[in-house]
């Protein structure tokens, strides 16, 4: 891979967001929505239940701001991918020397600049606001967050797929493929208060772990390594096979001069 030319498409990503700063604002705004909603709900839990309980209810800010974490660096990708779409410069930067893993590296960049612009405004919002201190967790914080990233730009890569093969007819999969994942990864509630039939699809997948290890960590202070080492290993399954289907579709998209619908589009 040529990094100058990784650096050259991030800088083209920034740009974008640099000229339009209701880009900046679509970072922060959503995830501000959401943190205040589930934040609004655990204050009202905590005031009308026992204390006991009550410091269970954290576990919803938790997973959320966790949750955002995957779901930003999804559309790291994915809106990435359709930023060039809307703007008709995909097939400019195709015809470019440019390698698909290049291409694919630039936008795991910008889903991690997505991230951490993210996570500084929930972190602040969940503090100032809920007394939550998402750095309780405390270094456990890095590898929930590197295997929530691994996971969500596998998903990126399968919309970016998608999309690349049906054309912006599924263009809203961008955002919603992560949702398709949220009721079986436990993000809000234990594996084992799932219904039985569900539990062992939950355990298929990497972010199951990582939420089950966050509540251990909130309660206990530690989580088991098996959990870490299971999400780490199967993320690498997910990873490859994601990428796999995105070169695949990728190289089937040029073969058949299908890219010149996104430039007509």
């Amino acid at each position: 891979m040529n990094f100058r030319i990784i650096s050259a498409l991030v800088m083209r990503y920034l740009f974008l967001y640099a000229r339009s700063p209701m880009r900046l604002v679509e970072l922060a705004f959503w995830p501000v929505v959401d943190l205040v909603v589930w934040g609004n709900v655990t204050v009202f839990i905590q005031k009308n239940t026992n204390p006991e309980f009550g410091s269970y209810v954290l576990f919803f800010l938790g997973g959320m701001i966790l949750w955002d974490i995957m779901f930003r660096a999804q559309q790291g990708v994915a809106i990435s991918f359709l930023e060039d779409v809307w703007t008709r410069n995909l097939l400019n930067v195709f015809v470019a020397p440019v390698r698909s893993s290049e291409y694919i590296s630039a936008t795991f960049i910008v889903g991690v600049l997505r991230i951490l612009i993210t996570a500084v405004v929930l972190s602040l919002i969940s503090w100032l606001g809920y007394a939550f201190n998402v750095f309780q967790l405390s270094w456990w914080l890095i590898p929930f967050f590197a295997n929530l990233m691994l996971f969500g730009w596998a998903l990126g890569m399968i919309s970016t797929a998608l999309i690349l093969r049906w054309g912006l007819a599924v263009e809203s999969l961008a955002w919603a493929i992560p949702f398709f994942f949220q009721p079986v990864v436990a993000v809000f509630y234990p594996v084992e208060n799932m219904p039985a039939w569900s539990q062992p699809i939950a355990w298929c997948f990497p972010p199951t772990y990582i939420f089950e290890g966050m509540r251990s960590v909130m309660k206990t202070g530690t989580m088991s390594w098996n959990h870490l080492w299971l999400s780490a290993g199967l993320n690498l399954i997910y990873l490859t096979l994601a990428g796999w289907l995105f070169v695949w579709v990728l190289n089937l998209t040029r073969k058949r001069g299908l890219l010149t619908k996104f430039a007509t589009q």
